[in-house]
């Protein structure tokens, strides 16, 4: 019985075989297209990877070399110069913002800074942060009434520029004649732990300078 059964098995193999070298003629070319599809992905992929890397570190070195610029005038021009998009972009015009020499440049600042102040794409630090700017950017140009306007939907829990956003708002409230408010938010931001040293520092002096008490009541 033996015998027999061998001879069956070999057989069965031989069919196996046979069946299998007929499925690799026959469909061979659809294993080696995936195979060559995922070599080639996974290639485009590292090769992908490493051009952005080279892209983000050129755009580093341009604004490194912008920073660097002694001039005012020539350092926000190069500055302005640098085209980026998302991220990068909102951080080129942050920067850009707080180099602005003149009119010119700051009106062009001022339009970068909407852009990325109202781009629902950026994280909502960097639209809180453009925006501040934006305020402290125009500064005298628009009345402490639009200043406040601008900068109370900043001062809301859970904001990450709060504190200094209420700073901002108790200057606004000095310049237009309401002390007493002013002095309210300064106490207020004397207890806020969320505030720094610094910033209780100058609430502080503030409140001494108005002749105020840091006390409440």
């Amino acid at each position: 019985m033996t015998n027999p059964e061998s001879f069956i098995q070999e057989v069965t193999e031989e069919v196996r075989r046979d069946r299998l070298f007929s499925w690799m003629r026959r469909y061979g070319w659809i294993a080696a297209l995936v195979i060559l599809i995922l070599v080639g992905g996974a290639a485009w992929r590292e090769w992908s990877l490493v051009q952005r890397q080279a892209e983000a570190q050129a755009l580093g070195d341009r604004i490194l070399d912008a920073l660097d610029i002694q001039d005012a005038a020539a350092r926000s021009q190069a500055l302005a110069g640098i085209e980026a998009e998302g991220e990068a972009g909102a951080l080129v015009a942050l920067l850009a913002a707080s180099e602005a020499p003149d009119a010119a440049a700051r009106i062009a600042a001022t339009e970068r800074l909407e852009a990325v102040a109202s781009d629902s794409a950026l994280p909502p630090y960097m639209a809180d942060l453009a925006a501040l700017k934006l305020v402290l950017l125009r500064g005298s140009e628009i009345s402490p009434e639009a200043r406040i306007a601008a900068l109370e939907p900043l001062a809301g829990p859970g904001r990450p520029f709060r504190p200094l956003v209420l700073e901002q708002i108790a200057y606004a409230e000095i310049e237009a004649g309401r002390t007493e408010a002013a002095l309210d938010r300064l106490r207020g931001l004397l207890q806020d732990a969320e505030a720094s040293a610094d910033l209780r520092r100058r609430a502080s002096q503030l409140i001494v300078a108005l002749g105020g008490s840091q006390d409440a009541g």
